[in-house]
């Protein structure tokens, strides 16, 4: 028994397809059948029913299966634990980003962490937030980036900053838009705008509105993306409300559609990652850096006074 035979296991399982899964992992459709039948005959048992289209696991398979996932996790922290020993960023660390912060945060700090750790491969999957919660507990994601507080059993959570929201509002709005820095007790959340369900940000937004009894019958145009959003309070509908660093990759001319709001609402990102967790080194130097990115940075140049800025932690 070998752990590339596992690593065959598990890939077969997930595609139900032995043709598929060599491609996925990068062998010949004969090698990969060789190397699980030679498992089956050392183990004396049938993980696969081969006569059904697409392949479904036997019962022993599955207990076989949720046996290897646990092993392969356990091999793989054997470098970990090395690289951890010598307070090393060496290696690959897979991190799930929740969309809401990908395209902001990512070209921030990629190619500076690029350069600065160059030992280090940094894999980035753009997930929402359940997905990436569970691929932390299952091992598939060794750190997330996202907001916070999760309260999520033996998930750590590391603030790494705090980032102000400020709404959008077209010209088209006509009253609301004359205001240069608006309250949030006095919004009419009927002409809100928001990011469809599943958006860990339409929570946050929720939240800020949560006593205003018309949140939950007048909402009626939701979007994927807040470029979806702004699109659409360019046209007149409505307002919508954006984490500030969004609010940099506007245009020029969209950046006159910001406004601010008294109370500076906020939402905190942090790094989060399993109790188990080996490589602290890693986390340490990473929420390091992106502390020292967003430090200071300003967004958005205008005449308000008291601008909100990020918060770092």
């Amino acid at each position: 028994m070998t752990l590339i035979q596992l690593q065959y296991v598990l890939t077969v399982a997930e595609y139900k397809n032995f043709t598929i899964a060599a491609e996925k992992a990068f062998v010949s459709q004969p090698t990969l059948s060789m190397q699980i039948q030679k498992l089956e005959k050392a183990l004396g048992v049938e993980l696969f029913d081969r006569t059904t289209n697409p392949i479904k696991i036997t019962p022993i398979g599955k207990k076989i299966v949720n046996q290897a996932k646990i092993i392969l996790l356990e091999a793989d922290k054997l470098s970990k634990i090395v690289e951890e020993d010598k307070k090393s960023m060496n290696g690959t660390v897979v991190m799930g980003i929740i969309p809401t912060i990908t395209p902001t945060l990512v070209p921030l700090f990629y190619k500076i962490f690029r350069n600065k750790y160059p030992e280090a491969e940094l894999i980035i999957k753009e997930l929402k937030t359940d997905d990436i919660l569970r691929g932390i507990r299952e091992g598939h994601l060794d750190f997330g980036i996202a907001s916070t507080p999760l309260d999520s059993v033996q998930i750590i959570e590391r603030p790494m900053y705090r980032e102000p929201l400020v709404a959008y509002i077209s010209p088209q709005n006509g009253t609301l838009y004359k205001e240069t820095v608006l309250d949030v007790d006095k919004l009419d959340f009927n002409h809100l705008l928001m990011l469809e369900e599943g958006h860990c940000f339409r929570d946050i937004v929720l939240d800020l509105c949560k006593h205003r009894d018309a949140i939950n019958s007048n909402i009626k145009l939701e979007g994927g993306s807040f470029a979806t959003l702004i699109s659409l309070v360019n046209e007149g509908f409505g307002f919508t409300i954006l984490p500030l660093l969004e609010s940099d990759n506007l245009s020029d001319v969209e950046k006159k559609n910001i406004r601010y709001f008294l109370s500076s609402p906020f939402r905190e990102i942090s790094l989060i990652y399993s109790t188990n967790q080996i490589r602290t080194t890693f986390a340490d130097k990473f929420i390091e850096l992106i502390k020292s990115i967003v430090r200071g940075k300003l967004f958005l140049e205008d005449k308000v006074e008291n601008k909100p800025q990020l918060k770092v932690l």
